[in-house]
């Protein structure tokens, strides 16, 4: 438990970890040693390095497929479980790493959750843009859609990172990388029509002591930015608020379910690979590492499947 702790230390301090993935490890790795403790029937404080074997890792994967985990979360716990014990030989706390030897259960391909232009364009119209909340909404949907940001960049975007002239965002992105993302003119013009009243509502901050502490980001470095979207007391708007406002905004106009934030997301490069976006592009505006992550938008349905063979064999007809 104490190289866990100095593990995840080495996460944060020199893998510049998010505190978001630093607590993902901190759960998923716990689980883990509790559960070798358990079948070593001792204290998971007492754990030994030789006990973290082999037969402890897939120990641990049979009892997540016997609770019914999904493989992608049975994915991310042996993947933090090889990082830790290579972190292990790394430092000389054990000889060979048994991770070495897994093999990670083999991910279902799901077709990601997302919204048809129709669909788009009606969710883009629910907003009172009458009153200064609903404009800071539809600017908050106009700029997922338009951009393809993740939840934690939306809300973690300060005034600084939005060139409106160039209509361009800067954006800090996972692993504290940092990317230029393009957005349109209506995203630009409903971006103008919330300023204002942003304007109004950061004020009631800027009069608090408390507004000059630095805000945190996405990514889990301190800076003194002044955010893009700020809730009806003036303070950053949260992931969790945003999650709430789509959900109420697409039940207004939609019978669709768990359409999420990361679904304009998914909308967002679906959308562009539909109309001929290349793919590496794609890769760029979402600020995906492997192309294999943007890999997972290729799907097409079954209509314009059948319209492509029309059009390109030549003997469809």
């Amino acid at each position: 438990m104490q190289a866990l702790r100095e593990f995840l230390d080495y996460l944060a301090l020199n893998r510049n970890a998010s505190p978001h993935t630093v607590s993902a490890y901190r759960r998923d790795l716990g689980q883990w040693l509790e559960s070798v403790a358990g079948a070593q029937g001792v204290p998971a404080d007492t754990l030994t390095p030789d006990q973290l074997d082999l037969q402890a890792i897939r120990g641990f994967m049979g009892d997540l497929h016997r609770a019914g985990q999904s493989r992608a979360s049975a994915g991310r716990k042996l993947s933090a479980i090889r990082s830790f014990l290579r972190y292990l030989r790394r430092e000389g706390v054990i000889e060979s790493d048994p991770a070495a030897l897994t093999v990670a259960p083999k991910r279902e391909q799901r077709v990601p959750a997302h919204l048809s232009v129709d669909e788009m364009s009606r969710v883009l119209e629910m907003p009172d843009t009458g009153e200064p909340l609903g404009r800071r909404d539809r600017a908050i949907l106009e700029l997922f859609y338009a951009s393809g940001l993740r939840l934690s960049e939306l809300v973690g975007l300060d005034l600084e990172d939005v060139n409106l002239t160039a209509r361009m965002a800067r954006v800090l992105g996972k692993g504290g990388r940092e990317r230029l993302v393009p957005f349109n003119h209506s995203a630009a013009a409903a971006l103008r029509a919330w300023l204002p009243d942003r304007e109004v509502l950061a004020r009631q901050v800027a009069a608090r002591p408390a507004a000059s502490a630095p805000a945190r980001t996405a990514g889990g470095a301190r800076r003194g930015g002044h955010p893009v979207f700020v809730n009806a007391r003036g303070g950053r708007l949260t992931g969790r608020s945003v999650q709430r406002l789509v959900g109420r905004y697409v039940s207004m106009c939609s019978t669709r379910f768990g359409i999420s934030p990361h679904a304009l997301r998914h909308s967002f490069a679906t959308h562009l690979l539909e109309r001929g976006a290349d793919l590496r592009a794609i890769q760029e505006l979402l600020g995906h590492v492997r192309l294999s992550t943007t890999q997972r938008y290729t799907h097409v349905n079954a209509a314009q499947l059948l319209d492509v063979y029309r059009k390109a064999h030549p003997r469809a007809r």
